[in-house]
């Protein structure tokens, strides 16, 4: 089903899980809330400990050189990002909003094929440090790192500063 976006209108929220979120349906609202989301290739989408690993087809994200075109890869590197922090609060069942604050990437192969982007805390006590932000001060920031691999070759490293914003 598509569904037709209007700018300056919210998406309604995803209700909070009574237990493990179900990736499926995370999938499928993301890509009612986000209407790129459903061009970019994610094949699979999964958690683990503290990882969130998408598989993506590369066909979608062509360039004319027939690799993987950096601004299609930056994009889904900044919202694989936005996804770990907001299932991350799912996880706690807090719905809040998750903005990107700040971002960068380093390109270092090209993407020849499909590929695998895994998301990261780039400090291994980042989650728990916004925990403490979130219960003292009702915001907070996590840097996360993702990392983009074609087989066994790091094709591109980034990393993000996601703010989750004050209850409205």
């Amino acid at each position: 089903m598509v569904v037709t976006r209007k700018a300056g209108v919210s998406h309604p929220r995803l209700p909070l899980p009574e237990g493990p979120d179900d990736l499926v349906a995370f999938q499928q609202w993301l890509a009612e809330a986000i209407p790129m989301v459903g061009s970019l290739g994610i094949t699979h989408m999964a958690r683990e400990g503290d990882s969130l690993t998408w598989r993506l087809a590369l066909a979608p994200s062509l360039n004319d050189k027939g690799t993987g075109f950096g601004g299609a890869l930056t994009a889904q590197t900044t919202l694989l990002g936005w996804c770990w922090a907001t299932l991350w609060l799912r996880e706690r069942g807090l719905a809040r909003d998750v903005v990107v604050a700040e971002s960068s990437q380093r390109f270092h192969a090209p993407v020849t094929g499909d590929y695998r982007l895994i998301c990261t805390p780039q400090d291994p006590q980042g989650p728990d440090a916004l925990a403490v932000k979130l219960r003292e001060r009702g915001k907070g920031r996590i840097t996360l790192d993702q990392t983009l691999y074609c087989g066994d070759t790091l094709c591109l490293s980034a990393a993000g500063s996601y703010a989750v914003l004050p209850e409205a």
